[in-house]
C-alpha cells in the first residue's frame, strides 16, 4: 500500500493597514448661577445637538457640595422642570461620597451602571457629573463604560476641577492601592464651570487647586507664574477675581496642550501634565489621602523642581523662587511620609512611585522637569541619591 502526503504550502497575506481620525470637540463654559432658572446655559448646550427633544439624563451630586448649597438637589430639579422642553431627569438626583473616597470603592461604579440601566439611558442620553474632581473622575469612567460611553456633562465645583481634572479627557479610579489604575480616555460632552461653587469651598480646597496651575504656569507659560507669584495675596485673602483669572488661563494651557501635543490619549511614554505628580500620586496612598490632591501635587513641585536644581537643570534663583510661591501661599512642602526608607524593596518606599508612574504610562519613564520657570525638559533617567538629597533639602525648609 502507497500512502500518499499532500505536501501543504504556507502564505501569508498582505496585512491590511487601517487608519482612523476621530474628531473630538467639546466646550468649556464659564458661568454663575447654573442651576437659576433664568439661566439658560445648560438647557443650550444640550439643545445645541439639534437632536430629538427632550433628552433623558441622570445626575450624581458630590455630597460634600450639600453641606454648604442645600438646596442644590432642589434647585435641579426646578430646572429640568423649567426646560423641560430640552431635559428629561430620570429618578431622583443620586449622591456621591465626596473626595477621594469617590474613587476608593468599586461598589459606587457599579450602583451608577445600575442607576444607568434603570434609567434607561441610551448612548445620546447625559449624564451630570456635578462635584470635585475625585467624583468627576468616577462618575466620568461609569458614564464611558456604559453603552460604551453616554454622553457626559462635567460640572466642576472646586478650583483644581475647573482648571485641570474637569476640563481634560481623562477619567478613573483607583485600585490595587494605585492611583487612575482603572479608567478611560474619554472627552466630555461639555463641562460647566460654574464660579458661583468657589465661595463656599474651605480654604484647603481653595488654594489645592493653585497647585495644578502653578504646575502648567512652571512648563508652559512664565507669565501665569509671576501672575501667581505677584498675586499670592489674593489667592490667599480669597480674591474672586483674581482666582477666576487663574482658572480660565490654567484651563485654557491645559486645552491646548490635549489639542496641539500629538498625543491627547497619551499612547506615548511622554506625559507633561503630570509635572511633580509621580511623587503626589505616591504621597497621597502612603498618607491614606490625608493629602488633598493639590496638595501633594505642590510637594511634587517641590521636590521635582529642588532636584532639577541639585541636577543642574534649573538655577537655583528659579528654584527659590518657586519654593518661597509654593510656602507663601500657605503650602506645606514636606510630610513624614517622604523620610520612609527608601530601599526600593521597602513598601512605604516614596520611589516606589517612580515604578508605578513608569507602569502607568508605558514605555520608558519619562518624567518632566525643569530648565527654567516656563520652560520643561523631558528625562528618562534619574539619580535617586540626588532625589534624597532633594527631600532633606525640603525637610530642612519646613
Amino acid at each position: 500500500m502507497t500512502l500518499s502526503i499532500q505536501q501543504k504550502t504556507t502564505f501569508n497575506l498582505q496585512p491590511i493597514h487601517q487608519s482612523v481620525s476621530v474628531n473630538f470637540r467639546y466646550d468649556v463654559h464659564f458661568t454663575t448661577g447654573l442651576f437659576h432658572l433664568d439661566n439658560p446655559l445648560l438647557a443650550q448646550v444640550i439643545a445645541a445637538n439639534k437632536e430629538a427633544l427632550p433628552r433623558r439624563c441622570i445626575a450624581i451630586v458630590d455630597a460634600g457640595l450639600l453641606r454648604h448649597h442645600h438646596r442644590l438637589i432642589e434647585e435641579i430639579t426646578a430646572y429640568a422642570q423649567k426646560y423641560q422642553d430640552v431635559i428629561t431627569l430620570v429618578g431622583e438626583v443620586a449622591i456621591s461620597p465626596a473626595g477621594e473616597a469617590a474613587k476608593n470603592d468599586p461598589k459606587l461604579l457599579e450602583k451608577i451602571h445600575l442607576t444607568i440601566e434603570q434609567a434607561g439611558l441610551c448612548r445620546h442620553s447625559y449624564v451630570l457629573a456635578i462635584g470635585g474632581g475625585a467624583v468627576l473622575d468616577m462618575v466620568g469612567y461609569a458614564a464611558a463604560t456604559a453603552h460604551r460611553g453616554i454622553r457626559l456633562i462635567r460640572i466642576p465645583t472646586t478650583v483644581l476641577a475647573q482648571n485641570d481634572s474637569g476640563v481634560g479627557v481623562k477619567n478613573g479610579i483607583n485600585a490595587f492601592g494605585k492611583k487612575n489604575f482603572l479608567g478611560t480616555f474619554s472627552p466630555p460632552y461639555a463641562v460647566l464651570n460654574d464660579f458661583n461653587f468657589l465661595t463656599t469651598l474651605d480654604d484647603r480646597d481653595w488654594r489645592s487647586g493653585v497647585a495644578e496651575a502653578i504646575k502648567v504656569a512652571l512648563i508652559k507659560e512664565r507669565k501665569l507664574f509671576e501672575f501667581i507669584q505677584a498675586n499670592v495675596r489674593g489667592v490667599t485673602y480669597r480674591n474672586p477675581h483674581i482666582m477666576q483669572q487663574i482658572i480660565y488661563r490654567c484651563a485654557q494651557l491645559h486645552l491646548q496642550h490635549i489639542a496641539t501635543s500629538g498625543d491627547p490619549f497619551e499612547m506615548g511614554s511622554s506625559r507633561p501634565l503630570d509635572f511633580g505628580h509621580w511623587a503626589a500620586h505616591r504621597l497621597e496612598y502612603l498618607t491614606d489621602y490625608r493629602l488633598r490632591h493639590g496638595e501633594a501635587v505642590a510637594i511634587g513641585i517641590a521636590l521635582d523642581s529642588t532636584y532639577s536644581y541639585l541636577a543642574g537643570l534649573l538655577s537655583w534663583q528659579d528654584c527659590q523662587q518657586i519654593l518661597n510661591t509654593l510656602k507663601a501661599l500657605g503650602f506645606t512642602l514636606y510630610v513624614p511620609e517622604m523620610g520612609e526608607q527608601h530601599q526600593p524593596g521597602n513598601p512605604r518606599c516614596l520611589f516606589q512611585g517612580l515604578t508605578e508612574f513608569r507602569e502607568h504610562l508605558g514605555g520608558e519613564l519619562t518624567l518632566m522637569l525643569l530648565q527654567r520657570i516656563g520652560q520643561g525638559i523631558e528625562v528618562h533617567e534619574v539619580n535617586i541619591f540626588l532625589y534624597v538629597q532633594a527631600i532633606s533639602i525640603l525637610r530642612e525648609l519646613a
